[in-house]
C-alpha cells in the first residue's frame, strides 16, 4: 500500500487523497472474513485467500494484456487452487511439485495457443504470475497446516497491515523525504512508522499468541517492514511498466486486490521461515 506525504488534499477528497470512510469499512469487512473463516473452518479460509488470490491473478492478466501480453486465466488459477491444496495437504514439496508442474502446463498451453510470435515474452509471463502471486500465496496453506496454524496467520497478517498503516500515518503526518523514484509518496519518514509499528506488533503478537520470545516477534516485525515495503515497490514497478495506475478497483478506498496483496506476498515466505524456526 502507498503511504501519503503531508500535503493539499485533493478537491473533494480527504487530505491523503483516498476515501477513507470507504477504506475503513471495505479493510473492517475483509478484517471479519478473515478472522471468522480462520477461526471456525481452516479449509473455508484456504477458499478466502484463493479467491482473493484469484482475483489478484486476474487483474495482473487483465494489466498485461493493455501491452499485447497474453497470459491464459484459466490453467494459472487452476495451479493456484492446486497449490494451496498441496501445501495444506501434503507439504512444502508438494507446494513446489506442483507449480513445476502448471509451468510446464503453461509453456504447452501457450505452444498451442497463439503461433510463435510472442511466445518467450507470453509463457514469461505466465510463469511469473504463477509464482507471484499464485505460489507465494501457497505458504498461507504452510503457515495454516499446524495445530497453532490460526495462530501464525494472525500474526502474518497483523505485523504486514501494521506496516502499511503506520507507514501510511507516518507518511501522512510526517513525510517529507522520499524514498525511491519508484514510488515517490513513499517516505523515510513513512518507513520508520512502519518498522516501529511491525516491531512493537511482532514482538506483542508473537509472545501472545505463540508462546516465543518479545525478541523473536520484535526480529519477524522489523523484517516485515522491510519486506513489506519491498513488496509495494514491486508492485508499483509492474504499474509503471505497463503504464497504469492501479491494478483494479474491485475494493472502494483501496483500489484492486493486488494493491492491498502485494505486501503480503513478499513478507509471507520469510515470515513463514522465521516462525518455523522460531516455534
Amino acid at each position: 500500500m502507498e503511504e501519503r506525504t503531508a500535503g493539499p488534499s485533493p478537491s473533494g477528497g480527504s487530505r491523503t487523497g483516498r476515501n477513507l470512510p470507504a477504506a475503513i469499512g471495505v479493510g473492517l469487512g475483509l478484517a471479519a472474513l478473515v478472522l471468522i473463516s480462520l477461526y471456525t473452518v481452516k479449509e473455508l479460509f484456504l477458499v478466502v485467500v484463493t479467491a482473493a488470490v484469484g482475483v489478484g491473478v486476474v487483474e495482473l492478466v487483465r494489466a498485461f494484456a493493455t501491452r499485447g501480453i497474453r497470459v491464459p486465466a484459466a490453467p494459472v488459477l487452476a495451479g493456484l487452487a492446486a497449490m494451496q491444496a498441496a501445501a495444506y495437504w501434503g507439504g512444502g514439496v508438494w507446494l513446489l511439485g506442483t507449480f513445476v508442474v502448471f509451468a510446464l502446463v503453461l509453456l504447452v498451453w501457450r505452444m498451442f495457443a497463439d503461433g510463435t510470435d510472442g511466445y518467450v515474452r507470453d509463457a514469461t509471463a505466465s510463469v511469473f504470475i504463477l509464482f507471484y502471486p499464485a505460489l507465494l500465496a501457497g505458504f498461507v496453506a504452510l503457515l495454516l497446516a499446524p495445530d497453532d496454524g490460526s495462530h501464525r496467520v494472525v500474526v502474518f497478517i497483523a505485523v504486514t497491515v501494521a506496516s502499511d498503516t503506520g507507514g501510511y500515518a507516518a507518511g501522512v503526518l510526517f513525510g517529507r523525504h522520499p524514498m525511491s523514484v519508484i514510488s515517490p509518496k513513499k517516505t523515510w519518514e513513512g518507513f520508520a512508522g512502519s518498522v516501529l509499528a511491525c516491531t512493537v506488533v511482532g514482538a506483542w503478537l508473537v509472545t501472545w499468541l505463540l508462546g516465543g520470545e518479545w525478541w523473536q516477534g520484535a526480529l519477524l516485525g522489523a523484517l516485515a517492514a522491510a519486506l513489506a515495503t519491498m513488496g509495494d515497490l514491486i508492485e508499483s514497478m509492474i504499474k509503471r511498466d505497463l503504464g497504469i495506475k492501479d491494478l483494479g478497483s474491485i475494493l472502494p478506498g483501496h483500489g484492486g486486490l493486488m494493491d492491498r496483496l502485494d505486501s503480503l506476498v513478499a513478507t509471507l515466505v520469510p515470515v513463514w521461515l522465521l516462525l518455523s524456526l522460531f516455534v
